[in-house]
């Protein structure tokens, strides 16, 4: 990505914070996995006169598109950091998921545990596990498909893709908790940090962003009702 296209993916910007539209695709920082580029290569355009890079206040997997939270320096992150934990943050996902939830709208409240395996990980429902709760809301849909907004309550690693899979509607594109939907779709991920709400300084009014819908969810959006208009 060049410094141009990070710049035009600014979503807000002040003092402390910043907030980007992640492409899907790219990973937030590096991994064990290969030794590509990640977004924390790529931040010093973002600096904005300011002498250090900023830096993560939250993460979103590799292959979810939206809303991503930086902080500009220690005390925003700090800040951030008190937000994000005390599930402050209100965050609002779009998904494409294979089949209907069984009601209109609902909340899952699944514990997840991150299970080790030789070949790597995934995360699973357990009783034991930590405590996970998903808002969710049917927005449209076509038989096959349908259009979830999800709100998580909590932050588990992989929640919403665990969650909705669990209650039979696997999303669209991912090949760890929704096997065949990439075949039967999309070979891509059809999750979407859609938008964020921030209480970050409370004597102010919230701090707000929403992402564009990624280009490879449109088709899929376009068949579940949504109607282009962004």
């Amino acid at each position: 990505m060049s410094p141009d296209e990070l710049l035009a993916r600014v979503l807000y910007r002040d003092a402390m914070v910043l907030i980007i539209d992640k492409p899907a695709g790219l990973a937030v920082h590096a991994g064990a996995r290969d030794g590509s580029h990640h977004l924390m290569d790529l931040l010093e355009p973002l600096r904005f006169g300011l002498p250090r890079n900023p830096e993560l206040a939250h993460r979103l997997d590799r292959d979810t598109s939206g809303c991503l939270v930086l902080g500009r320096h220690r005390k925003a992150l700090a800040r951030l950091g008190e937000i994000f934990a005390g599930s402050e943050a209100q965050k609002t996902y779009w998904a494409v998921v294979v089949g209907k939830p069984p009601a209109e709208s609902g909340i899952i409240d699944k514990r997840l545990k991150k299970l080790e395996r030789r070949h790597g990980w995934r995360m699973v429902v357990d009783d034991k596990g930590q405590d996970a709760v998903t808002e969710y809301r049917v927005l449209g849909g076509n038989g096959r498909l349908s259009w979830i907004e999800a709100k998580p309550r909590t932050g588990r690693t992989h929640q919403i893709r665990v969650h909705l899979a669990a209650i039979g509607c696997p999303i669209v594109g991912d090949s760890t908790y929704g096997r065949g939907t990439a075949d039967l779709v999309s070979p891509h991920l059809h999750l979407h940090a859609r938008s964020i709400t921030l209480p970050y300084n409370p004597k102010k009014s919230p701090i707000t962003a929403q992402a564009p819908v990624p280009a490879h969810m449109i088709d899929a959006l376009i068949q579940c009702g949504w109607h282009n208009q962004d």
